[in-house]
């Protein structure tokens, strides 16, 4: 059973996101409109595939020079005023032609290519509106629960689900963004993402 907590008083949520913060348990933690929203540690598998994804896009993107690859960042849709509304994605992709502006503590401006790991009672699916609002260009989110990756792509209005790849189906998920292509596949403990880089032939599991 999920419980959602409202605490009224400033000085109990004041003190409880000082110690969020002295403890580093904070890192996740977003603002929606005002409203602070407290993320639970991510699970170790998570955190591996945020390791993984973050390792494959960094040679596909940081060693071409092509742009930076963040993995946690605050991604916002203002300049002044940013700490009210703000996401933080598992992993994000700016490259140089970017139309998103870094800040230095955030980004104002939704990112080229994004991964979004879902874990138990998570909101992500509420996050959807938010990145196509700051026009992010392309999302992977990843869902393990049962395993399905999905890619959304901007369209000009919103991000759209373009394609999806459940294990045993073969089906490849083309970013037009990073020219990669990726499709889930069975493995022994858990399945895995095969990702292959059109443009060097180089493939990873995830």
């Amino acid at each position: 059973m999920t419980m959602t907590t409202v605490i009224h008083d400033p000085l109990v949520a004041e003190r409880l996101r000082a110690e969020r913060g002295a403890s580093g348990a904070d890192r996740y933690d977003e603002v929606w409109e005002n409203v602070y929203i407290m993320a639970p540690m991510p699970n170790h598998e998570h955190q591996v595939l945020v390791g993984r994804f973050t390792r494959v896009l960094d040679e596909i993107v940081t060693d071409a020079e092509a742009g930076d690859v963040v993995p946690g960042v605050n991604v916002s849709d203002r300049v002044d005023g940013w700490e009210t509304n703000f996401r933080v994605p598992d992993v994000a992709v700016f490259l140089k032609t970017t139309s998103a502006v870094n800040h230095d503590q955030f980004w104002c401006g939704g990112p080229d290519f994004l991964v979004e790991i879902v874990s138990p009672h998570d909101q992500t699916g509420q996050k959807l509106g938010f990145y196509g609002a700051v026009k992010t260009r392309e999302l992977l989110v990843v869902d393990r629960d049962p395993w399905r990756i999905d890619l959304f792509r901007h369209d000009g209005d919103s991000l759209r689900r373009v394609a999806t790849s459940q294990v045993g189906e073969g089906v490849w998920l083309e970013s037009q963004v990073l020219g990669l292509r990726l499709r889930l596949q069975s493995g022994t403990d858990r399945p895995h993402i095969e990702v292959q880089h059109t443009a060097t032939g180089r493939s990873w599991r995830i």
